[in-house]
Order: C-alpha cells, then structure tokens, then sequence
C-alpha cells in the first residue's frame, strides 16, 4: 500500500515539475538558439528525483571500478546527502566558501527552490546549516559565486529575482537547520542565468538577464553590502556564461587589463572591461563542431582556455563529449588547437581548471577529471571520473550539474540535478 502511495504522490510532482518546466522554458525567447536548448533540454530528459538513503560516516574507496554504487577511477566517495535532507527541489549550481578565521569548508548549493548551506568540513559527515529560499518563485537555473565572505545568488526565468547577497559568516554560530534572509537585494535586473565574479577586480557580471541584451551586467561589489550597477556588455548579445580575470598571460597587449571570456552560444567571444563604461569587444571566435557554446575556464597561466559545448554530442560528429583548447597568447585572435574526446558520450556541462587539472561536471557520465598537462599540444587524457548517474553516459540533461574543486582538503563537491550534494576525494597530484 505503502508503495502505491508513494508511486501516485511521485506521479502528482512529475506532473506539476513538467508543467513547471514548461512555463519556465516558454520564458525564453524560443526564435533564439538559448529558447530552443532549453526547451529542448528540460521536456525530453526528466528523471525522477533520486531517493537513495544518504552515505555518510566512513570514506567508501573507489575499488575495482566502484564506490558504493558508483562507478569511479581514483575518486574515492566521502557521503552523500539526498535533496530531501537539504530543503528539497531539484539540484543546479554548486560553489564553495572557506572560512578565513576557522578554515571550515561550506558547500552553497543550488536548487531550484532555494540554496542550502552545508559544512563539508567533515566531509564524511556534512552537516546541513540551512536554506535561503528563493527571491520570487522557483526555477530551474540558480546560479551564485563568492566575494568576500559573501554570497552573490542569481536565477532565469524569475522576473523579480534579481541578485541575493548573503553574508557567509552567519554561518558560525548556526547549530540547527534554519531558514535564511538574505542580507541585500540587487534589482538591477531581473532573472540571470549565471554570474561570475572577478575577485581581484571585485566586480560581479551578471550574465544571460534581461538587461544589457543579456550580455554581462557590471555590478561594483566591492563593498558587498552596497552593490554598485557598473554598466552593460551588449555588443555581442546573449552570454551564458562568462569568466573574468585580470589577464596574466603572454599578450603585452593586455597585460593586467580586466578581460571576460564569454561563451556565447556560437562563439568564444572576448571583451575589455577594465573600462566599464566603454567596453571593447577584442575578439569573436567560432570553431569547427560548434552546437552550443555553453561554458570554459582558463588555465592559471591565462595561456589556454578550455571551452565545452553543451550540444554538440546530439548534433552531429562521433557523439562523445568533447572539450575544445584555445590558445589565447593573441586575446584579439584566439586559435583553437586542439579538441579532447572524452570515452563517453555524455553532455558536458561546467568545468573548472585547478592546478593541472580540470574538474568538469559532465552530466550523466558525473565528475571528469582531465590532466592538462600536455595542453600546450592541444592534448589532454583522463585522470579519473565518479559517475554520480550510472544508468547511462548518454547525452542528456540528467546527474551532475556542476563542482567545485577549490577546497584547500583537496576535497570535491559535486551537485546532482537528480541526486542533491556529493562529497568526493580524487587522488590526483593538483
């Protein structure tokens, strides 16, 4: 009896979460590449969320290909904590926080109803801090970063959402699950798809809003409390993803000069922002195989930048995943020079590069870790991966969302659409 209950209650979420996802779908633009692959992507591929009970108390070692039910190559599992035990919905983006004066280590992770706040200090026993709902509704896109002790939350398709900053140090006296307030509310646009934050600059770029053309919006964050509109990156129209640093690599051209790397749904675009009310677009570079230009990360050495693309597995080529290197010695002309092909057909998400490594979330095949080591010649191999969705590698919208491989315990978590907080140790040399 028990059973059919649960069955019929499963079938009422799968059918309001579908209806959900249609409305939130139809917000976007549909004559636009971005309308068409969401759409696409959240009506052709839901799973039910995973209710597996949670692994915690004891690191579980990857051993002969497995770690619990996981497969897995030199990542060992330290717990795991389902949606229902850290507020529920859905799971998106994931960052990371370490306190300065106790060194603790929080997850912030993102759903589709709100982000949670986890201590992963104990990484095989997380303790869940609380939720800070929502701004306005729910949504399938959240997105947040971290600057000075503070986090900056955004999420699409929530016309009032706007920016949430929360102060992280809150977290040190929290003893029981609480629900949250943000501290300040950013309505300088509404919905966004994603942020990045240049913490040197100290400057926010809101990305994929309905501002700017949905270029970058600026935002002056230097003092978090006081958040500051800095002005709009729109010559290029649609961004959905960005990162911006102060540039250090071997163009003299551009030498500490504040640059973005937008992935722009067909193209490596490239902007000067260190102006920010005279933006100067330096490059717009397509590549062969290109279907969705969705997110990439630049090598510490800001001589490379690794770029995946989020459809081209369904469009066409041999299907696996794949990870497009550009060199960017020239920012004004970035050369592609070489792709990886992954053994796996999985759709690729976010990746993020620490140390020799990439760390990237590629959807139903999980964590992928790359060695970067030879990416100078436009090669990279695999080093280990844990496949948080071992039903199938296939392209699709299910399983890892995004990581965060930052943690000085070397320690990595990884947010599950489907399976809520992941907490792994690859034994990789960073």
């Amino acid at each position: 009896m028990k059973a059919l209950v649960r069955a019929a209650t499963l079938g009422a979420i799968l059918v309001a979460t579908a209806a959900l996802f249609t409305q939130q779908a139809s917000a976007h633009d549909p004559e636009t590449p971005e309308g068409q692959a969401e759409i696409a992507r959240w009506m052709t591929a839901r799973a039910p969320t995973d209710f597996s009970p949670a692994v915690r108390g004891a690191a579980v070692p990857c051993a002969n290909g497995m770690a619990d039910k996981y497969p897995c190559k030199n990542i060992d599992l330290l717990s795991t904590m389902p949606l229902g035990q850290i507020g529920g919905g859905n799971g998106n983006d994931i960052w990371g926080w370490v306190d300065p004066s106790t060194k603790r280590e929080y997850a912030i992770v993102g759903r589709t109803n709100g982000t949670a706040f986890v201590d992963v200090t104990d990484a095989v026993a997380p303790k869940y801090l609380g939720n800070l709902p929502s701004h306005g509704g729910t949504s399938t896109w959240r997105d947040m970063k971290v600057y000075k002790d503070h986090a900056f939350i955004v999420a699409d398709q929530i016309r009032g959402h706007g920016m949430q900053v929360f102060d992280l140090t809150r977290l040190r006296e929290v003893t029981n699950p609480q629900t949250f307030t943000e501290d300040v509310h950013y309505d300088g646009f509404g919905p966004a798809h994603n942020i990045a934050i240049n913490e040197e600059s100290g400057y926010a770029y809101a990305v994929g809003s309905n501002t700017c053309s949905a270029g970058p919006h600026m935002v002056d964050i230097r003092n978090p409390k006081q958040p500051v509109n800095a002005g709009c990156v729109s010559q290029d129209g649609y961004t959905h993803d960005t990162q911006c640093v102060n540039y250090k690599g071997p163009d003299g051209s551009a030498k500490d000069r504040e640059l973005c790397f937008n992935s722009n749904e067909d193209t490596l675009t490239i902007v000067d922002v260190t102006d920010k009310t005279n933006p100067t677009q330096l490059a717009r570079k397509p590549y062969d195989g290109s279907a969705y230009t969705h997110q990439g990360w630049l090598t510490a050495d800001h001589r490379y930048f690794l770029l995946d693309d989020e459809l081209d597995e369904q469009s066409g080529g041999d299907g696996h995943t794949k990870t497009y290197i550009f060199d960017v010695a020239s920012v004004a002309d970035p050369k592609p020079i070489g792709t990886y092909t992954a053994p796996v057909t999985a759709s690729d998400h976010n990746q993020y590069v620490m140390g020799g490594h990439s760390y990237q979330a590629n959807y139903q095949s999980g964590l992928r870790v790359l060695d970067i080591g030879q990416v100078a010649s436009g090669k990279l191999t695999e080093a280990g991966f844990f496949d948080i969705y071992p039903q199938s590698d296939r392209p699709g919208f299910n399983g890892a969302w995004s990581v965060y491989p930052y943690f000085p315990s070397g320690n990595v978590v990884v947010n599950g659409i489907e399976q809520g907080l992941i907490v792994v140790k690859p034994n990789v040399t960073r």
